[in-house]
């Protein structure tokens, strides 16, 4: 095993950083003696993050990924082969890089022995219920966590060496490349690969990677057809209501509590993300009918179907992935108006969003409004937010403010 181990280090020690772009992240947790573990979808980054970390610092050389076929075999027993074959290589350092290591069953207990004696760890994931089980069991207190997201639209103009000034967000020149960048962003998402090359069959196998290895293997799923004919219909129906029940009548799954599940399985691997209506009763929220949104819109157009236009969908799945990536509580409200997000912070409902593609038309804008007003006064609230493909305005109405602001302006301000 230690040979192996040794080939399979120098073949994975290269890595070209020079076409990868610097992610927006924390630099006060990589530098913190904790466990840094980066979690996140496939193929989001979080490689190329490790890579971008380790590049700047002094001990470089403890690396390992262990989502290489090489390493099927090897078990927590291993471990410390491991650690004696990075010595032998390299002499004795304090800094350690695993890559995908929920892979391995009881990482955490070596883990653990190395950040007790001393070490910086630097670890990613790519499933989240796997790694907040074993990191709770534990390394509780032990270590930090960044998720990591597919690009936002700041790392997506990045990519394209595009570096806005705050003059742009006002000139027509500069308005209006913004407001082409947004439209491609807004359909072509924000996963690394795909943006650099639009290959469709990249996001084919990405999607099919998550669904029958992380889902389908990892959980011993029988149910292929019901599971695939689900998220078929959660994609094209994403950022609208469902419940447990007329889910499992339209898939044909006889329980509703199969639907949990799967949902639970599909969550962990960050594909999607389920959204509660808000109460101040757990209850009822748990009742209440919930939401669906997904980690990117590449996916919502890869996997679902859409007879007509799906704008407003992709805007609203947009602002919910930039509200996650920032961290936000995140639930809809509805006291018989709806208003798309409320966001809970310490106990108390901080902010209120209504999103939509436009509001040229009288009744969309009244109801936008009311949403609004509805949650704002739910809550006690003095203004909220109504985000819009392209329009700007700040409105006073019952001494609430309402800012109604672009999209594309908002998601590089926040």
């Amino acid at each position: 095993m230690k040979e192996l181990l040794k080939h399979v280090i120098f073949d994975q020690r290269e890595r070209n950083l020079s076409q990868m772009v610097e992610r927006d992240i924390d630099q006060r947790l990589v530098e913190s003696p904790e466990i840094l573990v980066v979690s996140g979808i496939r193929r989001c980054g979080k490689s190329v993050l490790l890579q971008q970390i380790r590049s700047r610092q002094a001990e470089q050389d403890f690396y390992l990924n262990f989502d290489d076929e090489r390493l099927i075999n090897f078990t927590v027993n291993d471990f410390q082969t491991l650690y004696e074959a990075f010595i032998e290589l390299f002499g004795e350092q304090r800094t350690f890089y695993f890559d995908e290591i929920q892979n391995i069953i009881g990482w955490e207990r070596f883990v653990r022995r190395l950040y007790d004696s001393g070490c910086k760890v630097f670890i990613t994931g790519s499933n989240a219920n796997m790694l907040s089980r074993e990191l709770g069991t534990h390394l509780t207190g032990r270590y930090c966590q960044i998720e990591l997201y597919p690009f936002s639209f700041s790392e997506f103009l990045k990519m394209k060496d595009e570096y806005p000034e705050r003059k742009d967000f006002y000139t027509t020149t500069g308005k209006s490349n913004l407001r082409r960048l947004f439209e491609e962003y807004l359909k072509t998402g924000g996963f690394p690969r795909y943006i650099q090359d639009m290959n469709g069959n990249y996001l084919t196998t990405l999607y099919e990677n998550i669904i029958y290895k992380d889902v389908i293997t990892r959980n011993k799923l029988n149910g292929e057809r019901e599971l695939l004919e689900m998220i078929y219909y959660l994609a094209s129906n994403a950022t609208k209501r469902f419940s447990y029940n007329s889910l499992a009548k339209v898939v044909e799954i006889k329980h509703p509590d199969t639907v949990k599940n799967y949902l639970e399985y599909i969550e962990s691997t960050y594909l999607l993300s389920q959204v509660m209506r808000f109460d101040w009763s757990v209850k009822k929220q748990i009742g209440y009918q919930k939401k669906v949104y997904f980690i990117d819109n590449a996916i919502i157009n890869k996997v679902g179907f859409n007879a007509t236009d799906n704008i407003g969908q992709l805007l609203e799945n947009l602002v919910f992935i930039q509200l996650k990536r920032q961290h936000k509580e995140v639930y809809y409200h509805d006291n018989g108006v709806e208003c798309d997000f409320v966001v809970r912070e310490d106990g108390h409902i901080i902010s209120a969003f209504q999103v939509t593609r436009s509001l040229s038309d009288v009744k969309t804008k009244q109801r936008e409004i009311n949403g609004l007003l509805s949650a704002l006064n739910a809550y006690n609230l003095m203004e909220g937010i109504i985000l819009t493909a392209d329009e700007t305005e700040e409105l006073i109405i019952e001494r609430k403010k309402i800012n109604i602001c672009p999209i594309w302006k908002w998601l590089l301000q926040g």
